[in-house]
């Protein structure tokens, strides 16, 4: 029986940031994974990022993540979304080389030193004392006084096409079996979930002439910021539509599709819904958007984003061939769905360790969640707090205000999911002062407190806030009002003052931004346009953002007013029998996490408050 200080049960998005947080936190770590062939494997979708989803990525990446490096690495086209919307909706998309991605972790995961990767399939954990014993399906054994479950979609899943199903993992990949059970046993809730994955196409099938290709940006930015070597966008993508015999060919044959004949009963995502889902639900509608995107420089399969679908396969192929631009396509893999085991994450707390068991941690799909960045943000948390736990220190807990990732989390262990969770920019009511380009600025600090942001890498952090301060000392400079300043106004539609004034006041106005100025004026050239763009955002926005930040304040009061852990809700008087249920499984930290419990209501929380304040009056005066 080998001994590590942590283990980690999966090696997807989830598992590789929670075992490279360990590793690099000083602990001796053990990665299994079911097969070194799905390590990092982008099983659905061949992207990173997108909507709230690229926030998660920089969030992660400014707490000493992985993530956000390998996907800048491996970019092979890389956009700015909602760039002509608001700033607390923008949100960086990279399309990335599927086998790139996958290879790049791998190496990273090789190289690190204080952990090993190694291929086991885990089918039973068991307790002793504070250890976890983990056993594989060929009797290896393993002890660890830390575990991080990240096993993804495996745990007993199956493949669905039509009538034909496959119990195997994603992409053929094989599955888990038995651990469920295990689980249930430490008293986990299990839940059956569902999703599902497009077909792929050969693109010399494809008449792109018909579609709109969507190219990548001009100017770059990334994820990580260590990244520094530019991005080269080497691929585009293309937009198209369904058609009306698209949706008659669906409606026609609606009684084959598993998803809605009752043969699936895991429950599916709501926001990402196969194509006849959306074709029954939002019957009005006459077209459905859809996306064809390259999977790696290596391969001429095209991914149909937009139109997952278990139908049967001759089917899918009168559906594809009907929508806009494959007419003669060729279908190279199957759509399916996958269904599969995941946990009740309500039985968690907000540090993602199991409420029963001191030092057992889950992250991933596994918590109910969608997405490969819902799932690293939930890893790197899980392997920062397998550490802390190790190290015997304070946990960390990542505020609603604080993060994205304090978002997804505190709305999986506080109001659960009763269907795949997916991350929206709507979920976060921070969410301007949550953007994408100040995630290092909000948990940089945190990273290199807890030891996972480097020296040097903190050193980097330092020297960019350096930077800002110098364009924003450059901004409070006077410029005259002149021939040259009063041709600038001019220019750019907006009234000349009569008075001299600085360049940060001139980005108030509506039709100025610090790059019309920059290149008009000739000033602040040295400096790269992601700095430039903070300023710029952190400027224009200055009044919304202190009323959001007056809106936090407010919110921490209750934040700050914390519910002893034994608490007993049977004990008190006023409030609903349904709410006294309902926070004695949850369990929250503090009245601000109460509030958030679906069903409890204001007037319960007026109750619960006053009798938390006394008790902590009481107990500051000697337990009167």
């Amino acid at each position: 029986m080998e001994r590590f200080d942590a283990i980690v049960i999966g090696a997807g998005h989830a598992g590789c940031e929670a075992a490279l947080a360990l590793a690099r936190m000083g602990n001796k770590t053990l990665l299994l994974t079911i097969s070194l062939d799905a390590v990092a494997f982008l099983a659905c979708n061949p992207s990173i990022g997108g909507t709230a989803k690229g926030q998660l990525v920089s969030e992660v990446d400014a707490l000493g993540g992985e993530m956000g490096v390998n996907a800048d690495k491996t970019a092979i086209q890389i956009r700015m979304l909602n760039r002509g919307k608001g700033p607390a909706v923008q949100s960086l998309r990279a399309q990335a080389d599927k086998n790139a991605y996958h290879t790049e972790m791998k190496k990273t995961l090789e190289n690190e030193p204080n952990l090993l990767l190694r291929q086991g399939e885990v089918v039973d954990i068991r307790l002793s004392g504070e250890d976890k014993i983990i056993t594989t399906n060929v009797g290896l054994e393993y002890v660890a006084k830390a575990v991080v479950f990240a096993t993804g979609v495996y745990l007993e899943s199956q493949i669905i096409i039509g009538k034909t199903v496959e119990k195997t993992g994603p992409n053929g990949f094989k599955n888990s079996h038995g651990l469920s059970k295990s689980l249930e046993n430490l008293g986990l809730t299990m839940l059956r979930f569902k999703t599902g994955t497009p077909v792929r196409i050969h693109s010399r099938s494809v008449d792109f002439s018909q579609m709109e290709e969507q190219k990548g940006d001009e100017e770059i930015s990334t994820f990580s910021y260590l990244t520094e070597k530019p991005i080269q966008n080497k691929a585009s993508c293309y937009l198209t539509y369904t058609t009306a015999k698209t949706h008659d060919i669906i409606r026609k044959n609606i009684d084959k599709a598993p998803a809605l004949s009752g043969e699936i009963v895991g429950v599916g995502p709501r926001y990402c819904p196969s194509i006849e889902t959306k074709v029954v639900r939002f019957a009005d509608k006459e077209r459905h958007q859809l996306f064809l995107e390259p999977e790696t420089l290596d391969t001429k399969e095209m991914y149909l984003q937009g139109f997952s679908t278990s139908m049967p396969s001759y089917i899918q192929k009168d559906m594809v061939e009907s929508v806009i631009g494959l007419q003669n396509a060729e279908i190279m893999r199957d759509a399916y769905a996958i269904e599969y085991d995941c946990i009740d994450a309500t039985e968690l707390n907000p540090t993602l360790e199991y409420k029963k068991i001191k030092g057992l941690f889950f992250a991933g799909q596994i918590n109910g969640t969608s997405g490969y960045e819902e799932a690293a943000a939930q890893g790197i948390i899980a392997g920062i707090n397998a550490s802390q736990y190790l190290k015997g220190k304070e946990m960390i807990v990542l505020k609603r205000s604080d993060a994205y990732i304090g978002v997804l989390i505190d709305d999986i262990v506080t109001k659960g999911t009763n269907e795949p969770y997916r991350m929206m920019t709507s979920r976060a009511e921070y969410r301007l002062l949550l953007r994408q380009d100040n995630a290092d600025m909000r948990l940089t600090e945190i990273g290199h407190k807890v030891g996972l942001v480097s020296d040097e890498r903190y050193q980097k952090f330092l020297e960019k806030k350096e930077k800002i301060r110098k364009i924003e000392e450059k901004l409070q400079e006077k410029v005259k009002i002149n021939e040259k300043t009063t041709k600038f106004y001019e220019e750019n539609g907006e009234s000349v003052p009569k008075e001299s004034v600085t360049y940060r006041e001139m980005l108030k106005r509506t039709n100025i931004d610090i790059f019309k100025i920059r290149d008009y004026f000739d000033i602040l050239k040295e400096y790269d346009y992601s700095l430039l763009e903070k300023v710029n955002i952190q400027i224009k926005y200055e009044g919304y953002l202190k009323q959001q930040e007056e809106d936090v304040a407010r919110a921490l009061a209750n934040e700050n007013i914390p519910i002893p852990n034994d608490f007993d809700y049977a004990s008190v008087k006023g409030i609903r029998a349904e709410t006294i249920e309902k926070l004695s499984k949850i369990r929250p930290l503090n009245i601000g996490q109460a509030s958030r419990v679906s069903g409890v209501s204001p007037a319960d929380i007026s109750v619960l408050s006053i009798l938390v304040k006394k008790a902590q009056k009481e107990d500051k005066n000697g337990n009167k």
